[in-house]
C-alpha cells in the first residue's frame, strides 16, 4: 500500500529525541520500521528554524545540518513554518516576598506547523497520492484534517504517539478518529540513526557534536 508519512518535527524532537542520544535520526529509516510491509510513497517533514538563546547558540546551525542529512532522503520534503522568540513579562504563580511579581522570561513560538501539515494531509488525499497515510504527532489539532481524510475520503490514517514516556497516552481526539494509533519506541530511534557522516552535493556532512 502506498503510504504517506507527515511528521511534526517539533512535537517529535520534544517528546522522543530531546535530551538522548537519538538526534541524528534517520527518517527514511523509521518509517520503513513503521510500515514495514508498505510502500514509503513521501514523507513530508514540518519544522521551523529555530533562532539562537543563551545558553544553547548553536541550535540554529545545528538544526540546519541535520535538515541538510535529511534531505540527502529520496522522496522527503521539508516544510517551513516560523519560531518567534522574545522577551516578555509574566506573572510568578507564587509571588517571592520583597520581589516583584512581574519576571521576564524568553517566550518561544512555533507557528504554521500544525496548518501547514493538515493543508499537505488534505491536498495529498484528494489528489490521490497515497492510499495511506500516517502522521507522527499527538498534537490534538490535527483531529479534524485526520478525521476528514479518513470519513470524506475514505482512506486509513494511522497515528504514531512520539511520546516515548508511556503514561502519555495519544489525545482522545486523534485516537476517535484514526483507522489505528502506534507508539514510536526508543529501540525504533535507536535502530534508526545516520551515520556518522553522510555527503551530498555539497560534500561531507558531519553528525554535529554531542549528538
Amino acid at each position: 500500500m502506498k503510504t504517506n508519512f507527515y511528521i511534526d518535527g517539533f512535537n517529535l524532537y520534544y517528546r522522543a529525541v530531546k535530551g538522548t542520544p537519538y538526534k541524528w535520526l534517520d527518517l527514511a529509516q523509521v518509517c520503513r520500521a513503521l510500515a514495514p510491509s508498505h510502500q514509503v510513497n513521501h514523507i513530508r517533514y514540518f519544522t521551523a528554524l529555530v533562532q539562537p538563546r543563551p545558553g544553547n547558540l548553536q541550535a540554529p546551525r545545528r538544526q540546519l545540518i541535520y535538515i541538510r542529512a535529511l534531505e540527502t532522503i529520496s522522496g522527503i520534503s521539508v516544510h517551513y513554518g516560523q519560531f518567534r522568540a522574545r522577551r516578555i513579562r509574566r506573572p510568578l504563580v507564587a509571588a517571592i516576598p520583597g520581589e516583584p511579581r512581574l519576571v521576564e522570561v524568553f517566550d518561544t513560538e512555533e507557528k504554521g506547523t500544525d496548518v501547514n501539515l493538515a493543508t499537505h494531509l488534505l491536498v495529498d488525499g484528494f489528489e490521490g497520492d497515497y492510499e495511506q497515510d500516517i502522521v507522527i504527532s499527538n498534537d490534538a489539532d490535527l483531529a479534524l484534517p485526520v478525521g476528514m481524510v479518513n470519513e470524506r475520503l475514505g482512506l486509513p490514517v494511522g497515528i504514531v504517539n512520539p511520546n516515548l514516556d508511556q503514561k502519555a497516552a495519544t489525545p482522545k481526539e486523534l485516537a476517535a478518529v484514526a483507522t489505528f494509533t502506534r507508539r514510536l519506541r526508543p529501540n525504533t530511534l535507536r535502530d534508526s540513526q545516520f551515520p556518522e557522516q553522510l555527503t551530498d552535493v555539497n560534500g561531507v556532512i558531519t553528525k554535529p557534536v554531542g549528538w
